[in-house]
This record gives C-alpha cells, structure tokens and sequence, in this order.
C-alpha cells in the first residue's frame, strides 16, 4: 500500500465548509474541464479560465472516481481500502480537498 498524500494546502475549516461537505454530500466533477495523466499524476485543464491544476498519484485516483456522481463517504472507502492512512485524517483530508476544489470550480457538492 502506498501513503496517503493530499495535493492541496490546508485551510483552516470555517463552520459553513464543515456544514457544506459531510459523508453524505456527493460530489460531481465538473465536466468541462480537461484531464491528462501523467507518469506520477495528473494535470487538470479549466478551459474557461485558461488556469491548470496539478494533482498527485491519490488526487488522480480520487480525480478518476470522481468522474461519476459520488457520495463522500464511498470515495473514502475507496481511498481507504487502496492507501494507508489513518480514517479520520482521510476524511478530514477529503474534505479539505473538495473544499479547496470546490473553490476553484473543479467539483459540485451536492448536499440532498
């Protein structure tokens, strides 16, 4: 099993961000964005804004199971079952991650 790493920094959570994603929120990829996996990773293209995003090997991977609709809850488990990571720090990483995309348009959370 490989380590866990995260590709985004981390913020300090704001009450309306730990109210915004939960283990049941789903999270949607923003279609209109390109994808080109590299070797150790993956470069993520908005077209609109012309800005690129870089993911390493466990954002790639969340990024490919992102690519249909998914509860947070799921893709934790997956993350959990493919990389050594303590549990809580993987949901408090996921968080963080979709937070941090959510603010750059990357994904949707949906909370129904």
């Amino acid at each position: 099993m490989i380590e866990a790493r995260f590709p985004l920094p981390h913020v300090e959570a704001t009450s309306q961000y730990a109210m915004t994603i939960n283990g049941r929120s789903t999270i949607v990829a923003n279609r209109e964005l390109l994808c080109c996996n590299l070797s150790e990773g993956a470069v993520i293209l908005d077209l609109k804004s012309g800005v690129y995003y870089g993911l390493d090997e466990v954002g790639t991977y969340i990024w490919a199971f992102i690519q249909e609709p998914r509860v947070v809850s799921d893709i934790a488990t997956a993350v959990l079952e493919e990389y050594a990571v303590d549990p809580e720090r993987c949901e408090q990483d996921l968080k963080q991650l979709f937070f941090e995309m959510t603010e750059r348009n990357l994904i949707e959370v949906r909370n129904e």
